[in-house]
């Protein structure tokens, strides 16, 4: 199963430089194909697209903050994106809530931190257990307090 990417163009280049960084990855690179001004809901919605259609089960979305594009990927159901600034938040992001969707800001860390944060992420698997609850609650409708 491939891994989604998607950006806009403040994440292009973060975005190439990472498909180049992990070549045994099959990557389904949703865009943007170039450095030209889009709009960053275009792609996170893209990268909803794909993991709720099943072309992917994971993915990783880049725009300037990271923030823009998590919101966007977000409004999926079948989406969990994270937004992380390092590697433990990968991990953990992984590990504790079970995200299907990295979120990087291009303008925020730069391409080691990022590398780190893609393997971090690819590497490292749900834990279950006492999480397993909580990420159940987020697929609730209307949620109530515990």
């Amino acid at each position: 199963m491939p891994i989604a990417i998607a950006s806009d163009h403040a994440g292009y280049d973060l975005k190439e430089q990472l498909k180049q960084a992990f070549t045994d990855i099959e990557w389904l690179d949703l865009g943007t194909h170039g450095s030209a001004s889009v709009d960053y809901p275009d792609f996170g919605f893209a990268m909803g697209q794909a993991i709720t259609e099943g072309k992917a089960q994971q993915g990783v979305v880049i725009c300037g903050s990271g923030i823009g594009i998590s919101i966007a990927a977000n409004r999926f159901a079948a989406v969990r994106a994270a937004l992380c600034t390092n590697s433990t938040m990968a991990r953990l992001s992984r590990q504790h809530n079970d995200a299907n969707v990295l979120a990087l800001g291009s303008r925020i860390i730069g391409f080691e931190v990022a590398r780190e944060c893609v393997s971090a992420f690819l590497e490292t698997p749900f834990e279950g257990g006492r999480h397993q609850r909580r990420i159940d609650r987020l697929s609730q409708a209307n949620p109530s307090p515990a």
